[in-house]
């Protein structure tokens, strides 16, 4: 038997509102299948930078305070490396909005892109060098990219233990 103030406490909480799944079951299949890292685009972006004879560490956590990880890490070189999707992360070039549940996906890649930048602000703020690739970039252009800012770290690192 139940006291009465548990009584109370169980007819004030609030009933459970149930939201509207935002996506089809189609679209739900196909963003499943989708992986979310070590996807093909990055795949192939790790092996052009590895023929460049660079070492890298993947999906390293950069921030002690947080659980946000960098797709590719340099962190001899503070080089924090993210490859962002254009839909996800609302590449102004190529991102679209989706028609269905219009509001729910606004929220959704706007609150990623903010994410986005507040994680570029803290890594800058605890010295690190922030750079994202678009997944419509070019692999070769990407990595010649990657390699000319990693490159000139090291010098810049080696001139300083002199």
């Amino acid at each position: 038997m139940r006291s009465s103030a548990t009584s109370d406490i169980t007819r004030e909480m609030p009933k459970k509102i149930e939201l509207r799944d935002p996506v089809s079951a189609a679209t739900t299949g196909r963003m499943t299948r989708t992986a979310q890292r070590d996807n093909t685009g990055e795949r192939a972006l790790r092996s052009a930078l590895h023929r460049r004879g660079l070492r890298f560490r993947l999906h390293h956590r950069v921030l002690v305070e947080s659980r946000r990880t960098a797709d590719i890490a340099f962190p001899a070189s503070k080089i924090a490396v993210f490859i962002d999707g254009c839909f996800w992360h609302g590449c102004p070039e190529h991102g679209t909005w989706p028609k269905n549940n219009r509001q729910w996906w606004r929220a959704k890649i706007e609150g990623n892109v903010a994410r986005d930048r507040d994680t570029d602000r803290r890594l800058i703020d605890a010295g690190w060098t922030v750079m994202r690739v678009w997944t419509h970039e070019a692999v070769e252009t990407a990595a010649r990219r990657i390699e000319t800012v990693v490159r000139r770290s090291l010098r810049q690192r080696a001139k300083t233990r002199r």
